[in-house]
């Protein structure tokens, strides 16, 4: 996640000016694992906590289990009017990712 979430970090007000309402990034542990994360590494936006997996069932996000845990594969929703309009998946290479999401932006603006 780390990679990915310091490429959003890079280019937030890239995404902002490409007409993104705001970033968010999305987990499914605990909010202070969050605040750490947020913290540590500088975000200038906010991690959402989905520790009971609620997203997941209900849109069917992908998951893996890791050491006991449930966790998030790497995917981003582009959610426009409260309707996911795109979905990428999977990610690779994470540290590209956010200019992925920024060409999609400039190619499909509102």
């Amino acid at each position: 996640m780390h990679p990915e979430a310091c490429g959003f970090r890079d280019h937030y007000q890239d995404l902002l000016a490409t007409g993104a309402d705001g970033v968010f990034g999305l987990s499914s542990q605990g909010t202070d694992y969050q605040r750490e994360v947020v913290e540590r590494l500088h975000l200038p936006f906010q991690m959402l906590s989905d520790a009971a997996r609620s997203l997941a069932e209900e849109l069917g996000l992908p998951t893996f289990e890791t050491s006991g845990l449930t966790l998030y594969k790497r995917l981003t929703l582009i959610v426009r009017d409260s309707v996911v309009e795109h979905v990428f998946y999977p990610i690779f290479p994470p540290n590209e990712h956010a200019d992925q999401v920024l060409t999609w932006l400039r190619d499909n603006p509102l």
